[in-house]
Formats: structure tokens, sequence, C-alpha cells
């Protein structure tokens, strides 16, 4: 597994990371606490060290498994947590005692003494622009609470406001085959300015695995069933914002006319975003520990070819960008 640099003052990350949101187990089918660690193990196994989880993820569940793993371990891994979606401070209830005591929690539950990096999770744009969170993250990590602290956001906007601010060391961006605008409007700003970029959704939902067909049915309780159309929350976190039927389409037409005969889609979609010299890691989900290997396969190919990567921009620019909906 290789590495990259989170950011210019930030830490070594594998280039495949984990996504912990599946960890909490509150949504689709509920993942026990046995196939989590298995999902954790095969994931360090595979020199992945590097977990993203938040604080509301199974209302603390998913920390709590990561905590527990972590005693067992003698191997460095970091691990960002966020803060800022919990109903208690979500849109506009924002202050410093209840950032500092959901940090307290998130070290409880994980059983550390300072958080890697604490991430604002999707924090509405007008409290980022209000300034006064950030200043709180700073007080934090003066405090030694928090080594680093980053940004989860939701538009290329709300991307380049944060990358302005004193101490910000990341951002996490939903950056794939489906949402390629970020190539110009976000990735070199990010570069020139130090910041690591950790990139979520790089399977839009699954959709780019190309295992999923029109005729496919989610549980009543997955969001892929019930904010499809973003009846719940943005719809850009599923599915990347794009049609379920429109993403069929366009996955069939890459298997058929753009991926190498020699690669799978899954790999395809994750070596086209390591090709991104700004990225620094992705955060691929994984219900089961095949899905882990799965998704390291990819940070073991060479990079993609010129052609295949022109291929993928202009269906992009043709095909994919007019059906692409939410906040961007």
């Amino acid at each position: 597994m290789e590495h990259r640099q989170l950011g210019a003052k930030g830490f070594e990350v594998s280039e495949i990371g984990l996504g912990c949101w599946q960890l909490g187990s509150d949504w689709g089918t509920g993942i026990s606490e046995a196939l989590s660690f298995k999902i954790l193990n095969e994931a360090t196994t595979h020199g992945i060290d590097f977990f993203d989880t938040a604080d509301v993820y199974g209302n603390g569940l998913s920390e709590k498994r990561i905590g527990a793993f972590l005693k067992q371990q003698d191997k460095p891994i970091r691990v960002a947590t966020k803060f800022g979606r919990n109903g208690n401070v979500f849109p506009n209830s924002y202050t410093k005692d209840k950032l500092r005591k959901s940090v307290e929690g998130s070290l409880e539950r994980l059983g550390i003494d300072a958080l890697n990096l604490l991430q604002l999770h999707c924090v509405p744009f007008d409290v980022l622009k209000q300034g006064d969170i950030f200043d709180w993250l700073r007080d934090l990590k003066n405090e030694g609470l928090i080594h680093h602290f980053g940004a989860s956001v939701e538009t290329i906007e709300e991307g380049l406001f944060c990358m302005q601010q004193e101490g910000l060391v990341s951002l996490q961006v939903i950056f794939n085959v489906f949402r390629q605008k970020l190539v110009t409007d976000l990735l070199p700003q990010a570069e020139a300015n130090g910041i690591g970029i950790i990139v979520r959704l790089p399977l839009a939902s699954g959709l780019l695995t190309g295992k999923y067909t029109k005729n496919t049915t989610f549980a009543e309780e997955d969001h892929r069933n019930y904010n499809r159309n973003g009846d719940a929350f943005n719809v850009g976190e599923t599915f990347a914002g794009v049609p379920f039927e429109k993403g069929i389409d366009i996955v069939n037409s890459i298997e058929k006319n753009i991926l190498p005969s020699d690669l799978s889609m899954v790999q395809l979609a994750l070596r086209w975003i390591l090709d991104h010299n700004a990225v620094s890691t992705i955060i691929p989900g994984a219900s089961s520990p095949k899905q882990v290997v799965s998704n390291v396969e990819a940070a073991k190919l060479s990079r993609l070819s010129a052609q295949t990567h022109k291929a993928l921009s202009a269906l992009y620019e043709n095909e994919i960008h007019k059906h692409v909906r939410g906040a961007y």
C-alpha cells in the first residue's frame, strides 16, 4: 500500500482508507460487531491505516467499534472523525461548548487522548462564514484535544472558503467519475494551498461497482432507497446525485466503450481518482472483508492511459454533468 501526505502540514495516509459509516449499522442491513472487526482487520492486513468515521454514525457506535479494535492493535492507525450533524447542533445551534463535548465523547469512544483529525461535518455555509467555528477548532488544537482539523463539504464554494482558513489541513469531498467538476474547480486550488483531499463516495453509493441493474432494490431503511431523490438529505450523497436509472445507463456505456479489458469497474473508478495528484486518500466503505480487498486492488494498479482519461472526461462533459443533482 502506497502512502500520500494529507496536506502540507498533515500526516501520511494510505492511498486507500476505510469509510466507517457502515459500522454504525444505522442504514441498510446492519453489520454485527464480529463482522465489523473482520472488516477492520482485513483493512489493516492489506495496509490501510486511515479510518474515517463520525460521532453520528450509529449515534457513536462506529467510533466505539473502532475504539475496541484499536485496543487490540499494535499497528499505527490514524482515525478521522467529524462534528456537526448531531441533532443538538445542526443546523444552527453550534457553540464552542457543544464542540468540546462532542470531541470529548469521540475521545472516550475511540479510547484515545487526542483526535488525529477532526472534520466539520457538512456544516451549513452560513455557519462556516461566521468564522467562529474555526477559532474554536484552533483553540482545541492548542489545548491538545485534536492534532489537526479539516472540513467535509458539499460544494466547491464551501471548499474554496474553508481552504483559506488558517490551520485547516484537509477537505473531504464527493469526487468520482460522475462528479468531475472538481478536477478544474477545486483540486488545483487545494494542491496550491497545501490542502489534503479525502474523497468520499468514490463509487457513487455502489453505482460505479457495475453490480447493479435497473431492477436492483434496496431495503426500506437504506438511503439508496429513501434518499435517491433527496427526500431526506442532500441528494448528492446518494448515487452522487445522478438518477439511479441514468447511472445504470452510464455505467453500462463505460463497461462497453471505455473499461479496459483487464480492469473491473471498481478498479477503474478508484484508479481514476488516485490518478489525480491532489488526492491524498480515498475512503470507500465496505460491508464485507471481500469488498475491502477489492478496493485495495486499485492502489496496486498503474495509472490509467491518457486515452481512458480523455474518454471519461468526454463522457462527463457530453452525458453525465447535465444529470448531476444536489449541492455541487
